[in-house]
Order: C-alpha cells, then structure tokens, then sequence
C-alpha cells in the first residue's frame, strides 16, 4: 500500500469509527425511531452536520477524494463531536492522505547530554524519556524502580533491548499489577497515544511493527485499536499500587523536549503532604539504598515468545474492557 492509498484508507477508518459511536441526540438531531442498519449517525446526517454533501463526505469515507481543506476538515470535527486531541488527529491523517514527497529517514534516536539534564531538573521524581514508539530511552532511578523495577536499569542504554512501555502495559504482568483497577484506562490512553503517533508518521516502519506485534499478542490491544481513538499526551491521573511502597494516586505528567523529534519526558508528582507524596519519597530511598540484582540470565526476556506466553496466562487476554 502506498503512504496515499495508506492515509485514505486511515482517514476513511476513523471518519467512519467515528460515525458509529454517535447517536443523533448526542449532537442534537431528532431521532424519529426509525430502525438503522449499522449503529451511530447517518453518512447524509454527518454530511448535513458539517454543510457538504452526503457524496463528498462519502467519498471522503471511501478514500477516494484526499483534498479536504482545513474549514471542511474543521466542520466535520465539529459534526463528530471531536475533542482537540482527535481534531488535530483528523488533520495529521487528512495531511497523510495527500500526495507528498518522501520523508527523509528520521536519525536514531538518542539522549543527549541536555535532556539528561533536563531530566536532573526534577530531582528524586520519577521521570522516563520516552521515543516516539513509546521505547524507554532513559529513565532516572526513581523512574526506573516505579515503572520497572524488575527490569534491567540500564536496558534503556541497549537500543536492541530497550524497554517499550506499550509493551509492558499489555504484555506484563507485572505493570498489568501496577496500574490494577485503573489498567483498563491506562491500556486505552496507551492505544490512544499511539494512534495520534501513526497519524503524525505513518510511514514509520518501527512504528507499524510495533502495532503489528501488539495486536498479533493481545487481543485486548486489537479490540481498542479499531475503535481509533486518540488521546493527548499532557496529563493522566492514575492510582497505581507498588510492590514496595502500596497504592497511591499520582500524575503522570508528559512533557515535550525541544528539538527532539517527538522525545516526551514523563514525570511523575502527588500532591504534597499526601500518602502518595510519602510513598513516592520512600521510593526514591529505597532505590538508592537497594541495587538491582540482576535476573537468571536464563529467564525469558520480555519480548520472546515465552514471555508473552506465560504473561497471556497471567493475563487474561479476552478479558472485558470497560467502556468509557
């Protein structure tokens, strides 16, 4: 598949995933009982919504018309009840769907001596910098003993073996454990980032191995890919549940670091005063007080076969996920 035919195919997916989770009342439409052969709105109903016609946004759907422009893409936001993360998400696919030229190959991605520093900033707090495809490029101690203390610390250092963190939160068992009743939400905003990321590169190969890979062992991550949502990378509440140091509720905060070609760093805070604030600072003691021992080097690793086996086993994959 070409990056056009690549680009309509995805907008038409998430122009019509959209549709789908819509109901008439919910953007202010009669609803006249009449019965529908597919759930949410109507082709002519979003068509009516933005102001074009019922065979232009088809051909939309269809992949077949790729010259959108910002006011139309603007309104059919609107039509769909889009919120700023998704709108700007329709845009980068709309942009996609666009014959362009090739992209120059994007440099290996490292962590310079300013970003360390950056990271420094933020003291005992943990903090991960994370790539484009969500792989750990560096993290501090705290950041390495909240998230994954049972891995290598200086994996990060190994661009073979680097962690990813959309692989820990659907194949791991132990940060499945981690996020506990809030995994659902957190495996949904993980899918969601990763959307909006193959909106912004879709001819990102590292980017669709990885997706391909998840959906091969997770049928979890499959069933919320094809809902196509999208979320933003600013700001996520979670109550997690350390091994160490027990629950607590927390910000994840992801922070962009300037020109870095999409490198985030993500922080973790509590509020001050707070139970989480003190386990937080327990963590910090204990993982410069406890080195890491190093695991049998001959148990699974994280990404072979085995792991993801035993970790399915641990981890039903059928499991139901919430609705939002």
């Amino acid at each position: 598949m070409t990056a056009q035919s690549h680009g309509a195919s995805a907008l038409g997916e998430f122009l019509s995933s959209r549709r789908a989770q819509l109901t008439p009342a919910a953007v202010g439409l009669r609803d006249y009982g009449d019965p529908r052969r597919v759930p949410g709105l109507r082709r002519e109903e979003v068509a009516q919504l933005a102001g074009v016609s019922v065979a232009y946004y088809t051909r939309l759907e269809r992949g077949a018309s790729l010259n959108a422009s910002a006011q139309v893409l603007d309104a059919l936001a609107t039509a769909l009840a889009l919120d700023d993360a998704e709108r700007r998400h329709l845009h980068s696919l709309s942009g996609a769907g666009r014959q362009r030229t090739p992209r120059r190959r994007r440099p290996a991605e490292r962590v310079t001596e300013p970003m360390r520093q950056l990271m420094d900033v933020f003291g005992d707090a943990p903090a991960i910098m994370l790539g484009r495809r969500s792989d750990v490029l560096a993290w501090n101690r705290s950041g390495h003993a909240l998230f994954a203390g049972h891995l290598d610390p200086d994996s990060p250092n190994r661009p073979a073996s680097r962690p990813n963190t959309a692989k820990l939160v659907f194949l791991d068992a132990h940060t499945r454990e981690l996020y506990g009743a809030d995994w659902p939400r957190k495996a949904r905003d993980v899918v969601g980032k990763l959307r909006t990321a193959i909106g912004e590169d879709p001819d990102d190969p590292g980017l669709a191995s990885l997706i391909g890979e998840l959906s091969m062992n997770s049928q979890q991550f499959a069933a919320l890919w094809g809902e196509h949502r999208v979320r933003s990378w600013d700001l996520a509440e979670y109550r997690m549940h350390h091994p160490l140091v027990g629950a607590m509720e927390v910000l994840q905060h992801s922070l962009p670091v300037p020109r870095s070609a999409g490198i985030r760093l993500v922080v973790v805070t509590a509020t001050p005063g707070s139970d989480a604030g003190a386990a937080l600072q327990l963590l910090a003691r204990t993982s410069c007080a406890e080195p890491f021992v190093a695991p049998d080097p001959l148990a699974p690793l994280l990404n072979s076969a085995d792991f993801v086996a035993r970790s399915s086993t641990a981890v039903p994959t059928g499991a139901a996920i919430p609705t939002e």
